[in-house]
Order: structure tokens, then C-alpha cells, then sequence
């Protein structure tokens, strides 16, 4: 679904996919982030996805011009998972906000993975 914002000039659409790639540039940006994660469900396996593929490891749903994101990551050992996963809710949070106009109702972060970074 499609978020939607009328002004004096017109309606404004947001597709789900602008959506996502904002919020995946804005997520690989957080400390301890170390990238979107593909899932292969036929197999169970995890794998780190390039930077030009970062909406796979991203679910966007707009409902009412409210937006759910759910983030697949892998994130750097040694970090406190939840000091990352704070981080990255505050810091989606506010850019997508300020980005679409739209409020975000819920982000939920999946840690499919820990990469030791050299």
C-alpha cells in the first residue's frame, strides 16, 4: 500500500519501496549495523546482503498513512545488541519521519547474525 498526503497543489503518493530504501540507507549508516540480512528460507541460511540490495532485508507496510518497518540485520561482534537496536529505532525513526511526513507506528528489528568486522 501506497501512503498519501493531499496538499493545494495535488496528492502526494509514497510507495512502500521508497520507503524501504531510505530506511536501509539510514539503518547501514548506525553503529554496530553491519548490513540487511536476505533469509533463504528453503535452506534456514543467513547471508549479509550488498549495499545496492538493501531493501530485501526490509518489510515496509503503510496502512493509513502509518508505517511498519521490519529490519533484518547483522550486526558487529562485540556490541550491545540492544544499545544497536536502540539506536537504530531512534535514528529510523526520526529521518523516515521527517522524510515521508508520515508517522511511524512500529519498527521491529530481527538480528539474523553477528560478523566479526577486521
Amino acid at each position: 500500500m501506497k501512503g498519501h498526503m493531499n496538499t493545494n497543489m495535488g496528492e502526494i503518493l509514497v510507495d512502500s519501496e521508497v520507503v524501504a530504501k531510505y530506511a536501509g540507507s539510514v539503518a547501514v549508516e548506525c553503529f554496530g549495523i553491519v548490513g540487511m540480512a536476505a533469509l533463504n528460507v528453503k535452506d534456514g541460511l543467513v547471508k549479509l546482503l550488498k549495499k545496492e540490495s538493501l531493501t530485501h532485508g526490509i518489510n515496509v507496510v503503510i496502512n493509513n498513512n502509518k508505517i511498519t518497518i521490519d529490519f533484518h540485520v547483522i550486526v558487529s561482534y562485540g556490541v550491545s545488541i540492544s544499545a544497536v537496536a536502540d539506536n537504530l529505532i531512534s535514528n529510523v525513526k526520526y529521518k523516515v519521519e521527517e522524510f515521508t511526513g508520515m508517522e511511524l507506528e512500529k519498527i521491529n528489528i530481527f538480528v539474523e547474525g553477528v560478523r566479526v568486522i577486521d
